[in-house]
């Protein structure tokens, strides 16, 4: 049986959550088990319950929802994060992935987007509507005419060593005993690798190790 993701719902709007909650409460694998009204108590419920997954609304009171990623990438670190907005803005998108936030879901069309994020998460998948990948395009395109720095080295030497385990067909767990860390962080590691990447699944970063010969063909 699939294990079933325990889900944080933050928003300061209550209709909002309850609407939420309906489509995720239907799904058999996707239970919302608490609920916060601003990025304060996100955090706080966050760091005391058994949660897999938070769903956070960028724009709250007492603390936004980038405050509250960025907090819960410090204090849980194992709670995977989608950002959740009304706004299809790039600044906003950009630093919901600085945070370290697996997605960016607009409300406009959570009904549509919401399921596939939420279970491209708890894969260790980045999940970005259309346009967004568009805006990071775009902006790497920029960056590179003005001449504004462009990383040279887009993984850290970790990464790569990562990369370069998983492209050899290792577990988690086997990764998690060779480098010494827990494969809960190799996990985390693995869902910012692919976010910095932009790819989707074991698959693409084995074509990736290959292409950056980090693996032989």
């Amino acid at each position: 049986m699939t294990a079933t993701t325990r889900i944080l719902l933050a928003d300061d709007h209550a209709l909002v959550r309850r609407g939420l909650r309906l489509i995720l409460d239907g799904e058999p694998d996707l239970q919302v088990v608490a609920e916060a009204g601003d990025g304060a108590e996100a955090v706080d419920l966050a760091t005391r319950e058994a949660v897999d997954l938070a769903i956070i609304d960028i724009a709250m009171p007492r603390m936004t929802g980038l405050q509250a990623a960025r907090e819960l990438a410090r204090r849980a670190p194992a709670v995977r994060v989608l950002m959740l907005s009304m706004y299809d803005n790039e600044q906003y998108l950009f630093e919901a992935l600085k945070v370290g936030a697996c997605g960016y879901v607009l409300k406009s069309v959570a009904d549509r987007d919401l399921l596939e994020a939420c279970r491209a998460a708890m894969r260790g998948e980045p999940f970005l509507y259309p346009g967004a990948v568009t805006a990071l395009i775009r902006d790497y395109l920029r960056r590179s005419r003005t001449g504004e720095a462009v990383p040279d080295r887009i993984l850290t030497p970790r990464e790569e060593e990562i990369v370069k385990l998983i492209a050899e067909g290792h577990s988690a767990k086997d990764i998690a005993d060779v480098l010494v860390i827990s494969a809960k962080t190799v996990d985390r590691h693995r869902a910012n690798i692919l976010h910095k990447l932009g790819l989707r699944d074991r698959l693409e970063l084995t074509r990736f190790a290959i292409r950056a010969g980090l693996v032989e063909p």
